[in-house]
């Protein structure tokens, strides 16, 4: 009698577990946040971005099926100043007249165990496309859960900060980008 109860306290759990397992897809823009920091000059400046459109869907329980498409839009840089905001627009930099947006679209996702993740993906700037790996860290809550990662963008392999701004002197190659994106599940 006693393994056909651990039997069905098994199948019971797993009913239980399956019932609680939720796709996230609805992104919530006002919880989301895309930040950057680079070195100019040897002292730090920090930014972001205020739009972007997020598409998701993420199952905690089927990693691998999950996909993840984000759009920034360009002219909403907030780089510290109203000058460097301008600056960032011009062929030197973003090019943003044909170049308006940043796309990153993932193509593999893989579990690294407690809650953390490897996203795998192309990154398309300034008309150049890279793969790129970045780490991201999921977080269950009540009413949403936020997917937080960061990785290191090299600036000069996409074209940005060209001419006399190549200086890695003058403004670091390296590029620190940190993000949170929140969503809701069904």
């Amino acid at each position: 009698m006693k393994p056909v109860l651990k039997h069905l306290m098994l199948l019971a759990s797993l009913a239980a577990s399956s019932a609680h397992a939720v796709e996230y897809r609805s992104v919530l823009p006002k919880q989301s946040a895309i930040s950057f920091e680079f070195r100019q000059m040897g002292v730090p400046v920090a930014g972001g971005f205020k739009r972007f459109a997020t598409q998701m869907v993420f199952d905690p329980a089927k990693p691998e099926a999950a996909s993840a498409r984000i759009e920034i839009d360009l002219a909403s840089i907030d780089a510290g100043s109203v000058e460097a905001d301008e600056e960032s627009a011009s062929k030197l930099w973003f090019n943003r007249s044909a170049y308006p947006k940043a796309v990153f679209t993932s193509s593999q996702i893989r579990a690294l165990g407690n809650n953390r993740y490897e996203m795998r993906g192309t990154l398309t700037l300034k008309g150049k496309s890279r793969p790129m790996v970045v780490p991201v860290t999921y977080r269950p809550g009540q009413n949403a859960a936020t997917f937080d990662g960061a990785f290191v963008l090299k600036r000069l392999e996409f074209g940005i900060g060209e001419g006399m701004w190549s200086d890695v002197a003058t403004v670091a190659n390296e590029v620190q980008v940190k993000f949170r994106i929140a969503a809701s599940g069904k």
